[in-house]
């Protein structure tokens, strides 16, 4: 029976979670991910001009498509630390290359935590020594990157390609500092395709644009994010390249794990109570109806209205308003969940009980019907509770 779950889901791939103690309240902390084979392999990073020295060393390692393993640790971003950064994320190359058997340069490195504080690198030598890799050991690992998550985050699909069963699965971390701006947390991909380094960089990006980037808790971007695809071409079909049939089906499969993975990010915003949808329709431009859905999601008026269970609609139209996107306020048709709340720009007599209802349940959906064109975007985000104060006044003490 095969027990790969999330990173260990794909033929080729073992992953371990291990305690080092490096997180201030303790548990796993260590996430270790390991090929059989050198994979092909590919990046997406934050937009962020600050970056953290364990992203800059897997920015620099991923660039020529290949890599064997993925090493990150939780409770340190190692970031904002001058040569001593740049010196401990290439250490931790070092002692995981030992460890698994590899090339250092073969090695992607993450960080996630507190920023300015030096990463205790002798803390991840001994959890590498102790970090027993399996097939089992996906959900560990997915475990092993939580921050201020509540929940392990891991999702896995299959598409048969050329006759071959395709593998992809995935874990993810994020809670808070996530907004859209390429990967907008740590996220690692693996998958059992043969695929060619272009055809996977190029799904890679194309599948965050639609995914990754349409989530927002709060409208940070941090110094440490980065989504990592890795492919061990043990599969055995026929080698992927781009503009083809079997590039589009495993895009779309890529694209189903991305996606999972996004509203696990969204729904477990820090302090959040409830996944919002922000599905702007019809509107002129795909750029005019992301610019809405962006500020919507944002909105710390929309999103405290959404704790509150708050039907005002009239925060949603104040976003789309000073949101830059060109439309006519007068045609535009707002719904929470099944409820229409307004009808071109004005306020209707709706049933408020109707409206609780649908804001009560743990996924809500705003509708934003622009009516002034064929264009749409979708985002998801969470609502704003009195624990997202809680947790970020205290965060590093």
């Amino acid at each position: 029976m095969d027990n790969g779950s999330g990173v260990t889901y794909a033929r080729g791939f073992t992953a371990a979670g291990v305690a080092c103690g490096i997180k201030k309240n303790g548990g796993k902390d260590l996430a270790v991910i390991k090929c059989d084979c050198a994979a092909t392999a590919a990046g997406v990073f934050t937009r962020n001009r600050v970056k953290g020295h364990s992203l800059m060393l897997a920015q620099k390692n991923v660039r020529n498509g290949r890599a064997q393993a993925v090493v990150i640790n939780a409770g340190n971003a190692n970031a904002c630390l001058g040569s001593r950064g740049d010196h401990d994320a290439l250490l931790m190359a070092k002692l995981a290359a030992e460890t698994l058997g590899c090339k250092p340069e073969d090695v992607l490195t993450g960080s996630t935590g507190v920023i300015g504080m030096p990463l205790p690198v002798e803390r991840i030598a001994e959890g590498l020594k102790k970090a027993v890799l399996t097939r089992d050991g996906g959900k560990d690992a997915a475990e092993a990157i939580m921050t201020t998550d509540t929940v392990r985050k891991e999702a896995k699909q299959a598409v048969v390609i050329g006759g071959k069963e395709i593998r992809i699965g995935g874990m993810a971390k994020g809670s808070g500092m996530i907004h859209p701006n390429m990967a907008t947390m740590i996220c690692v991909i693996t998958t059992d395709a043969a695929i060619s380094a272009k055809a996977l960089k190029k799904a890679l990006k194309s599948a965050a644009d639609v995914s990754f980037n349409r989530i927002s808790v709060d409208g940070d971007t941090s110094v440490c994010d980065k989504a990592l695809l890795l492919a061990s071409g043990l599969a055995g079909n026929a080698l992927i390249e781009e503009n083809t049939p079997d590039y589009d089906r495993f895009f779309s499969a890529l694209t189903g794990v991305c996606t999972a993975l996004s509203k696990m990010l969204a729904a477990d915003g820090e302090g959040a109570t409830k996944l919002l949808t922000i599905d702007v329709r019809n509107a002129r431009t795909q750029k005019d109806a992301h610019k809405i859905a962006s500020a919507i999601a944002k909105s710390p008026l929309c999103k405290t209205a959404a704790f509150g269970n708050d039907a005002n609609w009239g925060r949603l139209l104040t976003a789309a308003g000073y949101s830059g996107a060109s439309f006519d306020p007068s045609k535009v048709d707002i719904f929470i969940g099944s409820v229409q709340v307004c009808k071109n720009g004005g306020g209707l007599a709706f049933d408020e009980a109707a409206a609780l209802k649908e804001l009560k349940q743990k996924e809500v959906t705003y509708v934003i019907d622009l009516n002034d064109g064929a264009a749409s975007d979708v985002m998801w985000t969470c609502d704003f509770s009195l624990d997202y104060v809680r947790i970020n006044a205290d965060y590093r003490t």
